[in-house]
C-alpha cells in the first residue's frame, strides 16, 4: 500500500478502510484437487475436539519463567506481599 499509493496504514487501519468501501478477505474460489474430505472429516472428528477444549478462566501462578504471579486480589495478598510492612502515617 505504501510503495502504491504512498500511504502507510497498519494491518487494522487498512481492514477498516477496506470493509468502508464493501471489501472483504479473499476467499479461495475453488477446492484444492488433493483434498480429501474422509481425512478432513476424521481429523474434524478427532483432533479438532481436542484443540478446542474450554479453557479455564483462572489460572494460578504464571505462564512465565522470570515473572511471577502478582499476588492482588489474592486473599493472603497482604501489604507485606507488596514491599511495605506498615501503612505509612502522615
Amino acid at each position: 500500500m505504501g510503495r502504491r499509493c504512498g500511504v502507510e496504514y497498519t494491518l487494522a487501519g487498512l481492514d477498516l478502510l477496506l470493509h468502508r468501501i464493501g471489501w472483504s478477505v479473499q476467499v479461495p474460489s475453488r477446492k484444492a484437487t488433493e483434498r480429501n474430505e474422509e481425512k478432513i472429516a476424521a481429523w474434524k472428528d478427532e483432533q479438532w475436539p481436542i484443540i478446542k477444549r474450554r479453557r479455564r478462566t483462572w489460572v494460578p501462578g504464571s505462564a512465565s519463567k522470570t515473572k511471577p504471579a502478582r499476588a492482588w486480589g489474592h486473599p493472603r495478598a497482604a501489604a507485606g506481599a507488596l514491599g511495605a510492612t506498615e501503612p505509612l502515617r502522615v
